[in-house]
């Protein structure tokens, strides 16, 4: 295939290098913002084009040598080839710019970037699972990165917790020597502060041989086993018979409880950064009373309420609402309360839409909280906090905050919840008036 050389101009929002050839977008992997690259295409289209990086003729001064034996084959890291402080400083241009394309504002001050630890620090994924034919093994990790039908072979991960992390080989050896090895297609892991588990997707029946093996594997390694023979709710535990799955928030003395695919922040050190700063901004006095949407298992909530008079989490999912309520007991919360509510949906009619509220938080998924900006907030709601995993969202939104809420976008940041991707998690305060 043909070789070109060309300049690269900017980061694409998934963390390729961008240049023009022919007055056309080529997406480059492997490429970074200043450099002048040897390439080749990958596949032409009409509108683009996605190509990969033959050598780099002119490197630029960001670029760093991978950690990670595997970048370039898994797609689980996009940027490790570029130093941790120009990661940040891209996705800061990246929140920028979404702000005043998208939402037409700007905020009053820049918040100073959240960073942590940029290694090991994911607790919890989802690992493919492949037997291959052609090799006649089993291959364990993520997507390969220029062909996302297939699993990277990988045997190693550095950016997952060190109890798994390492380990990815032999998991992949343990599955291989399963009766079922065919039929398992996904290995889902959550690590939490004692207790680190592993969920077995499987398609067949498990012979007694295979849970033995499981098990043996589990008491081997420390590992929690569960299984997972249809949807969510059939995951039960093999080994141990009732693990515990759970971390702290040490500033605030909480614990809270989860299984094995809630959703929580994957990050541990980001999340303890983001508490801190999102109680900070929230500016809570002891008569406050908070509205905390997209609530989950209370991450947010439960810490509020040591600071606030009451706190009402809102989740669409029912056992995470429960999960919640449960939390906030086992942690002596009164003041902290939980309903279930689908937020995408018409919620204005609901006894707690319709309350004063002093201060709201927002954590939506990627949608954002468009649809929740209809009916919310109402007069005396003088200070909303909104955390996003979109940067696209965030600024939509803004936009409405600011324009037919006449709230002002006082502060925003970037918060490196996954190092070494191009995803974006930022903050954003906003006042009335």
């Amino acid at each position: 295939m043909t070789e070109f050389e060309a300049t690269i101009t900017d980061l694409s929002h998934d963390g390729r290098g961008v240049a023009r050839i022919d007055n056309k977008a080529t997406f480059v992997s492997g490429a970074l913002p200043g450099e002048r690259v040897l390439l080749k295409y990958r596949k032409r289209h009409r509108n683009y084009d996605d190509a990969e990086v033959i050598s780099v003729l002119e490197p630029s001064p960001d670029r760093v040598e991978p950690k990670c034996r595997h970048f370039g084959q898994c797609s689980g890291c996009s940027l490790q080839h570029m130093a941790p402080a120009a990661q940040i400083a891209a996705k800061q241009g990246v929140l920028a710019e979404n702000f005043e394309r998208i939402g037409k504002v700007t905020p009053e001050n820049w918040l100073p970037p959240l960073t942590d630890q940029p290694w090991n620090y994911r607790r919890k994924g989802r690992f493919s699972v492949r037997f291959v034919n052609k090799k006649d093994r089993v291959l364990v990790g993520f997507r390969e990165e220029s062909n996302p039908r297939f699993v990277a072979d990988i045997d190693v991960c550095e950016v997952i917790h060190p109890a798994i992390g390492p380990k990815v080989g032999l998991l992949a050896s343990l599955i291989q020597t399963l009766d079922a090895a065919r039929d398992i297609p996904q290995v889902e892991f959550a690590a939490g502060d004692d207790t680190v588990a592993l969920v077995f997707r499987h398609l067949s029946p498990l012979s007694d041989g295979d849970r033995a093996k499981l098990t043996a594997y589990g008491q081997a390694h420390g590992y929690a086993i569960y299984l997972q023979p249809g949807n969510h709710s059939s995951v039960h535990a093999l080994w141990p018979e009732a693990p515990r799955l759970a971390f702290g928030i040490p500033a605030e003395g909480i614990t809270l409880d989860f299984l094995p695919l809630d959703f929580v922040q994957v990050n541990a050190g980001m999340n303890q950064r983001m508490l801190a700063r999102t109680l900070e901004l929230l500016d809570l006095q002891p008569t406050d009373k908070v509205l905390d949407l997209f609530c989950g298992l209370g991450n947010f909530t439960l810490p509020i309420a040591r600071h606030a008079a009451e706190v009402v989490g809102v989740e669409g999912e029912h056992g995470l609402v429960q999960r919640a309520a449960e939390n906030a007991a086992r942690n002596g919360l009164a003041n902290a309360s939980f309903r279930v509510a689908n937020l995408f949906d018409d919620q204005r009619d609901e006894p707690w839409a319709k309350q004063a509220w002093d201060k709201i938080l927002l954590d939506p998924p990627r949608a954002g909280a468009d649809k929740v900006l209809d009916y919310l907030p109402r007069k005396g709601t003088n200070r909303i906090v909104y955390v996003s995993c979109h940067p696209g969202s965030l600024a939509r939104d803004a936009g409405i905050l600011v324009a037919k809420h006449g709230f002002r976008l006082v502060s925003a940041g970037v918060m490196d919840m996954f190092p070494h991707t191009a995803h974006v998690e930022s903050i954003a305060l906003f006042e009335r008036g």
